[in-house]
């Protein structure tokens, strides 16, 4: 059996101490912030990230260097023989596209997968990676997989504030301050490609209900899962330091669904720099079949 060496970046929500503990590799992202470059995880923490955000800070994001890449994978190679490379969506950075192209000239050896997926659906593509390659996959049919499947997940996310779409040119500075002065709490939505408007509700509460109801929707049109939804995982996402909207969400949807773990994590800074602190988000993402882990 092949020995399979998976790696992702940063944006999976991955820390260093997690991927140690699942067997995986990590690239960290880099970010700009007034003009100096810091590598997520390593020499910016979440906490300083959204110091700076709140400091209203130069943020940009870039992808990781072509020689942090190649190095990792020269590496590897040393001691498995083959690498599948798990990046963020080609529809929101172009580290998946760079990958692909570095990975032409390793014979055959590293497979990059471009499954459109970010923070925490990612990081699910890279536990059902893990999975499968003890289940004896090799890379390229675990590749293949997680690409046919790319789209059994979803994030909806609703925001505190519109300023940081406005900055990012996202929404126009008339629609930012029309919804500021209306008090419109947006609900956006990443399947794949990119984040996109998908509602706009008066009240965090209100909020949350379309979310789950888009996520209800989504689990029976498009994963034709289960009423119960106990074939798919769904999971709780977060930007800022302030947990307490969060956890009492995650209390509120373990008492209406009590066979799900609800775990709630942060959402990538590479997401975060976008739509700012305060945004909540609720994910779901379709179960590896347990017959697949019996090849």
């Amino acid at each position: 059996m092949s020995k399979i060496a998976i790696v992702t970046d940063s944006n999976s929500g991955i820390t260093r101490s997690q991927a140690e503990k699942m067997g995986v590799y990590v690239l960290s992202m880099p970010f700009y912030i007034n003009e100096k470059m810091y590598l997520e995880g390593i020499s910016l923490t979440q906490e300083e990230f959204y110091e700076y955000l709140k400091n209203k800070a130069d943020i940009s994001t870039s992808m990781p260097s072509v020689g942090d890449v190649t190095d990792l994978w020269d590496e590897l190679l040393k001691s498995h023989d083959e690498i599948l490379h798990i990046p963020m969506s080609s529809g929101l950075s172009g580290s998946c596209e760079t990958a692909m192209m570095l990975a032409q000239d390793y014979d055959g050896k590293v497979h990059v997968v471009n499954n459109r997926r970010i923070s925490v659906t990612q990081k699910q593509s890279v536990q059902d990676a893990a999975a499968l390659a003890e289940a004896g996959w090799s890379a390229p049919e675990i590749k293949k997989y997680l690409e046919e499947t790319q789209y059994d997940s979803t994030i909806y996310i609703t925001l505190d504030t519109l300023y940081y779409l406005k900055k990012g040119g996202r929404i126009t500075p008339a629609a930012a301050a029309l919804g500021t002065l209306l008090r419109l709490k947006p609900v956006l939505q990443i399947q794949g490609e990119k984040l996109d408007a998908y509602a706009k509700s008066r009240t965090l509460k209100a909020a949350k209900a379309t979310m789950l109801e888009a996520i209800e929707k989504d689990n029976k049109e498009r994963f034709h899962g289960a009423e119960d939804m106990s074939d798919v995982t769904i999971s709780l996402a977060y930007s800022g330091t302030d947990l307490t909207e969060i956890n009492t969400w995650r209390d509120e949807l373990r008492e209406k669904y009590p066979h799900q773990e609800m775990i709630a994590e942060p959402l990538s800074l590479s997401v975060a720099c976008h739509i700012g602190p305060g945004a909540v988000a609720i994910t779901c993402t379709k179960n590896l079949p347990k017959e697949l882990l019996t090849k």
